[in-house]
C-alpha cells in the first residue's frame, strides 16, 4: 500500500478555491442526505475536468470517504476519537 501525499493521489494539482469548493458541495450533500433521506448530486473537479456523482442514502459511506479524501487533501486533520480507558487503583 502506497502512503498519502498531497502530490501522488486522485487529487493533485488541482487548485485549492477548487479542492475547499467540492469539500463544501459534498459536505452539504452529506448533511441532506443524512438529513431526509433524498437523492443528492455533488459536483467535483478533477485533473481531467468537471465530475458530478448522484448519492443516495444508501451511499452515504461512499460519500464520507469522499470527504475525508477531500479534507486530507486539504491538510484539514480528522482524527478518529480514542477509546476512554478508566482504571481502578
Amino acid at each position: 500500500m502506497s502512503r498519502y501525499g498531497p502530490t501522488s493521489n486522485l487529487l493533485a494539482g488541482i487548485p485549492r478555491a477548487s479542492l475547499q469548493t467540492s469539500l463544501e458541495n459534498a459536505q452539504q450533500a452529506y448533511l441532506q442526505l443524512s438529513a431526509g433521506g433524498k437523492v443528492e448530486s455533488a459536483t467535483y473537479t478533477q485533473g481531467d475536468g468537471s465530475k458530478s456523482i448522484t448519492y443516495t442514502r444508501a451511499n452515504l459511506a461512499q460519500l464520507a470517504n469522499v470527504i475525508m479524501m477531500l479534507q486530507k487533501q486539504l491538510g484539514i486533520v480528522c482524527r478518529p476519537r480514542q477509546p476512554i480507558r478508566i482504571g481502578f487503583k
